[in-house]
């Protein structure tokens, strides 16, 4: 089904039987700028800055309450009204102006087009007020300077309140040496991104000073508390751990790429906390905490359905086409796990820990010397040789769906012709015995055929080769074919123990054994 938005967005939708919802599949155009009158009347639209929209040089947002909403349909006028007291009427019709609408800035050469505006814009004149203002401010700028030391080193030491922001600007070069602080952001100023700023005190007390019945977890990152503001709102604390292998780099990495992405299958980051030396990020409270204690914990196993876990499969599927294809940035995750999936009241899925997560260009792949993730999720090409692209979280998305499927853990299942989860199920499907993975608490509820899809789809996300393994795109649109319409996996990475494969077969069955997860990082000399 074809349908457009108010935004003017043609959108392809694609009914999914076993769900009864509509799943997006495509949309035209997908840069925002390409949206006929996006930043509506004397608007001017700049894909390359944020916000995307600005006025032209005379005019002015017309509502600046809707543009801090990024809603910039009602466009801009004009600062200045013009002078039109004559009137040309050597054609028969009075002179008149037209509204200019889809306007785009260009680094390439371009029409020019000329604006009338009026010519205290171009040349303002100064009243002798102004004058005397200008002149009184430089006299009294010297004097007050010393002060102005004293009341800055001050400031410093005052405990920052919630009013303050953080500023992250992708252009400005200081944001690379760290985060850039301002208190109280001048109205119709250019923001990049801001965060709301809380002091240690506030979330000192908020998490009952960090007590351990608090406590939700703890990655790579550091400890994970529960924590209540003062306007009873939930909260979750990320506080970094002083022994933690993560730090400044990830922190900052995660609070800018989560600020600028909003998508309902993304952890909401509400703000954060720098001082001294701690650093702490404070998210929306999920109450069903990770998908992991669901999927591996032999007490709440039985509590996610076959309906639940097809609902929470759509929505990390949503989730990465998002951050793929329809994001402001192109951003590849790099650490897609099921500890990393978080889950509201309702049973939905949120991505979260971007930590590790990368802006991306192109559909081609980088390289890096440090490698850094979670073994069992990471793909050949980006294990062993640094390589990582879209196609990486898709194979980290490949493993999960496995496990999603069958409810044992990928490093932490052992059977004595596999390596792990992904070579017993390449196994199973080999021999036309795929339905053997399920999950067994799930009993009949599955129909055969829709389980075979998804775990077809699952082994093509796993293929060895990252240039056989499909797009999000192309994965949202597998879930929605006949089995017999998917193509044939290929053979998956890491799929068997080598040295084993000639020892012929086996009638054990498959044990789980005790494996612990590890986040690594991986430094080599360039």
């Amino acid at each position: 089904m074809f349908v457009m938005d108010v935004s003017g967005q043609l959108q392809q939708l694609s009914w999914l039987e076993s769900t009864q919802q509509w799943i997006l599949f495509w949309a035209e155009p997908i840069i925002q700028c390409q949206v006929y009158a996006f930043c509506g009347a004397f608007g001017l639209c700049n894909q390359q800055a944020l916000p995307f929209c600005s006025c032209i040089r005379g005019f002015e947002p017309r509502s600046s309450g809707n543009w801090e909403l990024n809603d910039y349909s009602a466009g801009c006028a004009r600062k200045t009204p013009l002078q039109c007291e004559n009137h040309n009427q050597t054609t028969g019709d009075p002179d008149e102006f037209v509204m200019l609408s889809n306007l785009a800035d260009y680094n390439s050469s371009a029409r020019d087009l000329y604006v009338k505006v009026p010519a205290s814009v171009l040349n303002p004149k100064r009243s002798k007020r102004q004058l005397w203002i200008i002149l009184v401010l430089a006299v009294s700028l010297t004097a007050i300077s010393s002060a102005a030391i004293i009341w800055w080193m001050w400031v410093r030491k005052l405990k920052r309140k919630g009013e303050d922001l953080i500023s992250f600007d992708f252009n400005n070069k200081s944001t690379q040496q760290g985060l850039v602080l301002k208190k109280g952001a001048e109205k119709g100023r250019n923001k990049a991104m801001e965060l709301p700023l809380f002091s240690f005190s506030s979330v000192f007390a908020a998490t009952n000073n960090f007590t351990a019945s608090n406590k939700l977890g703890e990655g790579g990152f550091g400890p994970v508390y529960k924590g209540s503001l003062l306007n009873g709102q939930l909260v979750a604390v990320k506080r970094l751990s002083r022994k933690s292998g993560q730090g400044w780099e990830e922190l900052k990495n995660e609070a800018v790429l989560i600020a600028k992405l909003q998508h309902k299958n993304l952890v909401k980051l509400l703000g954060c906390c720098i001082e001294g030396d701690e650093k702490i990020l404070i998210y929306e409270y999920l109450p069903n905490k990770s998908l992991d204690n669901f999927l591996f914990d032999p007490v709440a196993h039985g509590v996610i359905d076959w309906t639940t876990r097809i609902h929470i499969i759509e929505g990390i599927v949503q989730g990465l086409l998002y951050l793929h294809q329809y994001s402001r940035l192109q951003i590849i995750h790099r650490d897609l796990k099921a500890s990393n999936i978080l889950l509201d009241k309702d049973m939905n899925p949120k991505i979260s820990d971007f930590g590790m997560a990368r802006i991306f260009c192109g559909n081609g792949s980088q390289a890096t010397n440090r490698i850094v993730g979670t073994y069992g999720y990471m793909s050949p090409e980006y294990a062993l040789e640094g390589l990582f692209s879209i196609k990486s979280d898709v194979f980290s998305f490949g493993v999960l769906l496995l496990e999603i499927l069958s409810g044992k853990k990928n490093t932490g299942f052992y059977h004595s012709d596999s390596l792990n989860l992904i070579g017993y199920a390449w196994d199973l499907w080999k021999s036309n015995r795929a339905l053997e993975l399920m999950d067994p608490i799930l009993g009949d509820t599955p129909p055969a055929n829709v389980l075979l899809g998804y775990i077809n789809i699952a082994l093509l996300c796993v293929q060895e080769s990252a240039a056989d393994r499909p797009t999000m795109p192309d994965v949202v649109s597998m879930f929605n074919k006949e089995i017999a319409l998917l193509p044939s996996p290929k053979r998956p990475a890491f799929s068997f123990v080598r040295g084993m494969e000639n020892l012929g077969s086996s009638n054990r069955k498959p044990e789980i054994c005790s494996v612990n997860d590890m986040t690594v990082s991986i430094l080599e000399a360039r």
